[in-house]
This record gives C-alpha cells, sequence and structure tokens, in this order.
C-alpha cells in the first residue's frame, strides 16, 4: 500500500485523539478506574457490534482468530484497568511516558513470534523517541509516585500484547470485526470485574457521563480503532513507535487543562519525540515479506 498524505494524516488524527485520553479520564470525577474503563469500552462496543452483526462477517471468522481476538481483547482491558488507575497516583505526563513504553515490548515480541525484524533506521528512531518521552515525563518522577509508574509500566506491556495479536489478525480479519471482538471482550470483562468488585457504575455527577462519552468516541472508536486499522498496513513496532506521540499532546493538554507545568524539558522531549517518529517512518518496507537492506522491518 503506498502511504501518501492522507494515511499519515488519518496517523495523526489518530493520536491527537489517543493524546485526550489521559486528561479525560481526569476529568471524569467520581468514577473509579474500572467503571471509566468499563464505560469506555461498553460504549465503543455499542457502536461498532451491531455493525459487525448487520455485516454477517463475524461468523465467518476461524475458530483460532476469534480465540486469539479475545486474548487480545483481555490484553486490552488489564490495559486501560493498570493505566487508568496509575492516573490516580501519579501525574498525566509520567503516566504517559511508563504506559508508552510498549514498542520496547512490541519490537521483542515481533521479534520472537511475527518474525518482525527491526532495521537501523527504525531502531534509531525508536531510540530516539523513547529519549523524547523520557524527558517529557523526568520532572514528574519522584518516589512517591512510583506505585503509579509502575501501573502504567504494566499498561504498556498489556497494550504491546495488544499490539502484537492485532498485527497477527488484521493482515486477515477486517477492523470491523476485530475491533468488535476486542472492544467487545475487554467492556465484558471490565464490566464483569466492577460487578464482582461491587464498583459502582453509575451515580457520578452529570458532567462525568460527558467526559466518559467523550473518551469513547474520542481515545477509543477514533483513536484506537485507528492504529488498529494501521496495523493492517505497518509492522507492529512501527504502529507502536507512531504512538509514542502521545506524551506530546497529553503533556500539552494537561498544561492547558489542570496546569501542569510544561518545563523546557517537556518541550525539548517533544520535540525530540516527533523527530524520531520522523526518522522511523523512513524506515522502508518490502511487500510480500521480502527483507531489503537495513531499513526493512517486517516480516
Amino acid at each position: 500500500m503506498k502511504k501518501g498524505a492522507s494515511f499519515y494524516a488519518r496517523i495523526a488524527l489518530g493520536v491527537a485523539a489517543v493524546s485526550s485520553g489521559g486528561v479525560l479520564v481526569r476529568l471524569a470525577v467520581g468514577a473509579s478506574p474500572l467503571a471509566v474503563a468499563a464505560w469506555r469500552l461498553v460504549l465503543a462496543s455499542v457502536v461498532l457490534v451491531p455493525i459487525a452483526v448487520i455485516q454477517s462477517t463475524l461468523r465467518t471468522i476461524r475458530r483460532r482468530d476469534l480465540a486469539l481476538g479475545i486474548v487480545s481483547g483481555a490484553a486490552l482491558a488489564a490495559h486501560f484497568a493498570l493505566w487508568i488507575s496509575s492516573l490516580g497516583q501519579t501525574s498525566v505526563a509520567s503516566s504517559v511516558l511508563f504506559v508508552s513504553t510498549h514498542p520496547l515490548f512490541v519490537i521483542l515480541g515481533a521479534a520472537l513470534f511475527l518474525g518482525e525484524r527491526v532495521g537501523r533506521t527504525v531502531a534509531l528512531g525508536m531510540a530516539i523517541t523513547l529519549t523524547g518521552g523520557v524527558l517529557v515525563g523526568w520532572s514528574d518522577l519522584s518516589f512517591g509516585a512510583w506505585i503509579g509508574d509502575l501501573l502504567a509500566l504494566g499498561g504498556g506491556f498489556f497494550a504491546a500484547v495488544y499490539f502484537l495479536l492485532g498485527r497477527r489478525l488484521r493482515s486477515h480479519v477486517s477492523l470491523v470485526d476485530y475491533t468488535a471482538v476486542t472492544y467487545g471482550t475487554a467492556a465484558a470483562l471490565c464490566l464483569a470485574a466492577c460487578l464482582a468488585l461491587r464498583i459502582p457504575l453509575s451515580g457520578f455527577p452529570s458532567q462525568t457521563y460527558v467526559w466518559l462519552g467523550l473518551l469513547a468516541l474520542g481515545p477509543q472508536l477514533i483513536g484506537h480503532s485507528t492504529f488498529n486499522w494501521a496495523l493492517g498496513h505497518l509492522p507492529a513496532a512501527k504502529v507502536s513507535i507512531l504512538i509514542l506521540g502521545e506524551p506530546v499532546g497529553a503533556a500539552l493538554l494537561a498544561y492547558l487543562v489542570f496546569g501542569e507545568t510544561l518545563t523546557w524539558q517537556r518541550a525539548l522531549g517533544a520535540a525530540i519525540i516527533l523527530v524520531g517518529i520522523y526518522v522511523s517512518l523512513r524506515g522502508k518496507e518490502v511487500p510480500g515479506g521480502a527483507r531489503t537492506g537495513e531499513d526493512r522491518m517486517g516480516g
């Protein structure tokens, strides 16, 4: 697939959408982390599952693919539960920084399980991007926030599992079917956890429901679905690196909405992240899985 301006414009829209997630979670006052995750995923599933059913394509998915889609949904549920919980224990910038470690896990998993290799250009871009990510969150790191940082790190690991399975399935499973299965599974698991732990799913301030709806619309339906779409066209590691643009938008929004300090370190880190993403995207791909030159990434 030839990737022109419209392709990258769509990616940019996805990055912008997921960047709003941390701020919207913070604004959803009164809702616990699991309740926020449940609402976000249930509302997204309410949109996607009926479309998949109407298209009558869900029943054509092979059992193995369906099972992997369910596992992907479970990983997505774990990702949200851990990451959203971290936002109550550390700053938005630090939380997004640690959850954005997923490219490290993705690259290792892609090499071991998908046969996708990272060329030197992409590896250089990833190193530059991660360096920028460290600068964005460094000023927020403190010993008192280490629990939140660990929760976000766990969220990054499960995000990697989600991306790796998505890369494997999106080569032959449609975007609507894949997202319907994964979002639906994750929604069911989060709802079950809320019921089992007796976590309230209602009774919030009226404004909270607006933020929950925006979480489903922006970060989930637009953001996550955009990256799931990209997994059908790009290697998992490249998609994972693209999402590292999220700390840039998250830090800016946190500054505008909550007044979180926008230090020179964050500004410099944001610029470095964007340079790293640009370098990573210069890694060339060869259709059909052939490997050619140092820029080849993918099996």
